[in-house]
């Protein structure tokens, strides 16, 4: 029979509650926090700022698949876009910026609403132009 003390996770149990004096629970929280996304109003966005976030191609996807999908309901992971993870996280600040996106986080998924209402008050018929669907050639 193996000791609480033994093997990896046994040793990294231990040594967590020599080094903090606190429940593991505690410090796996404490450890996998991350800062909550900053967001920006789209009534303090210049309109180049707008025009500049719905300017690349992997953006408008981003924006056309959450126009498609219930709020809150889409992981920054479940879009099939062809750039890896840092890239991807530039694109979703990028759409915060211009105040296209709203995120939060739920557990260890951050997930996504496209803030429709509010940009389209700010800009009127820009977001229904970009989400209309191009003609083929």
């Amino acid at each position: 029979m193996k000791s609480e003390h033994s093997g990896v996770y046994g040793f990294h149990r231990t040594l967590c509650k020599r080094i903090s004096g606190t429940r593991e629970a505690d410090v796996a929280e404490r450890t996998s926090h991350r800062a909550a996304p900053e967001h920006v109003h789209p009534d303090e966005v210049p309109v180049l700022t707008a025009l500049a976030a719905l300017a690349d191609p992997v953006r408008i996807r981003l924006v056309r698949e959450l126009a498609g999908s219930p709020e809150w309901s889409r992981s920054c992971g479940s879009f099939d876009v062809p750039v890896g993870k840092a890239a991807l996280s530039h694109h979703f600040a990028v759409l915060r910026g211009a105040g296209l996106v709203e995120q939060r986080d739920e557990g260890p998924k951050r997930v996504n609403r496209l803030r429709r209402a509010e940009f389209d008050a700010r800009f009127p018929g820009l977001l229904a132009l970009v989400l209309r669907e191009e003609p083929a050639l």
